[in-house]
């Protein structure tokens, strides 16, 4: 009887030790090659000022806390998304906000009273009204001593449509910061009357109900939001590491933390590979994910990428790492 349970014993511990050798096989990278193409680049709001990321919560006014201008640019402006392009950017990321008149203003405030000589909110104004702002009013570095932008910023908030047509062919991320389902349904009814071409160029992210709203009138489009992240990657970690793509996961868009990545299986190699036939677009950003807004900002922050990443990297500087990769 001893020796039945023995054999037993044993057959289990080589039915286990197989088991994990071929998740093992199943999921590591070390045997994978990394795309020859290295990795895309995402610029954050463009080519923009950055500030101190110490203490910030949601409603702190980020233009009273820049750092000393390098370069003339606002956040969210054609030139921005300019610079961001020449300096190397495969991809501009870029915010929005309804209009009293049902356009859709690029702006990243909930507010216009951080940034600008205005008060009160984009769906106030008209967009006419709102290119009379000075999107440059708010900005300081040393505290209120003096505004180096007051004065510069009149007529720069872009539309939508303006950025669209400005850059025909170029891939956007467009990021709706409300809430609203509505908003999500007027921009689908916006985006449906782009050519096909062009759609497959541009991805939306945002609030769960304005994404959820926009999906199920424009099916075809990559979104993202923070429930479509949990339908894909809650039951990826429960059965990926047999290599099932769900279908959440599909022709959709992920912004990994780069501290949650590691517990990806299959990560980064075999995942990136996964998404992709899956025609979905990997994005790591900075930190833990409490903060989306954190990227890889200089050439100390790449190194923290696992050797040959070769999907895409969120970044609010790049003009300092651009360079890396021969951009």
């Amino acid at each position: 009887m001893n020796r039945i349970r023995k054999i037993i014993k044993s057959k289990a511990f080589i039915l286990l030790v197989l088991f994990v050798v071929l998740v093992f096989l199943n999921n590591t990278s070390l045997f994978s090659k990394p795309s020859g193409s290295g990795p895309a680049l995402l610029a954050h709001r463009g080519l923009a000022q950055t500030f101190t990321m110490e203490n910030i919560q949601n409603d702190t006014c980020t233009a009273e806390r820049i750092y000393e201008p390098e370069y003339p640019y606002l956040e969210n402006t054609i030139d921005s998304m300019e610079a961001a392009f020449d300096a190397g950017a495969d991809i501009v990321e870029f915010d929005v906000h309804i209009t009293k008149d049902d356009q859709f203003a690029v702006f990243h405030d909930w507010t216009l009273d951080c940034r600008t000589n205005a008060k009160g909110v984009t769906r106030d104004y008209t967009m006419e009204e709102l290119k009379q702002f000075d999107i440059g009013y708010g900005y300081t570095a040393d505290g209120g001593k003096s505004y180096p932008f007051r004065g510069k910023g009149v007529g720069l908030m872009p539309s939508l449509t303006e950025v669209l047509t400005h850059f025909p062919d170029k891939s956007l991320l467009i990021d709706v910061k409300s809430n609203d389902p509505e908003e999500g349904k007027l921009l689908a009814r916006y985006l449906s009357e782009l050519p096909e071409e062009r759609r497959s160029k541009l991805a939306v992210y945002g609030g769960d109900e304005p994404i959820a709203a926009l999906k199920e009138e424009l099916p075809d489009m990559r979104v993202m939001s923070k429930a479509t992240m949990k339908k894909c990657l809650i039951p990826y970690l429960a059965v990926g590491w047999t290599g099932y793509m769900p279908a959440a996961c599909k022709n959709t868009e992920l912004h990994i933390p780069e501290k949650i990545a590691p517990f990806l299986w299959g990560w980064p190699d075999k995942f990136i590979d996964r998404m992709e036939k899956a025609d979905t677009r990997v994005v790591i950003v900075g930190g833990d994910g409490s903060d989306f807004s954190s990227g890889f900002d200089t050439l100390e922050d790449l190194k923290r990428l696992p050797d040959g990443y070769s999907g895409v990297i969120w970044t609010n500087r790049i003009d300092r790492i651009a360079p890396a990769y021969n951009r």
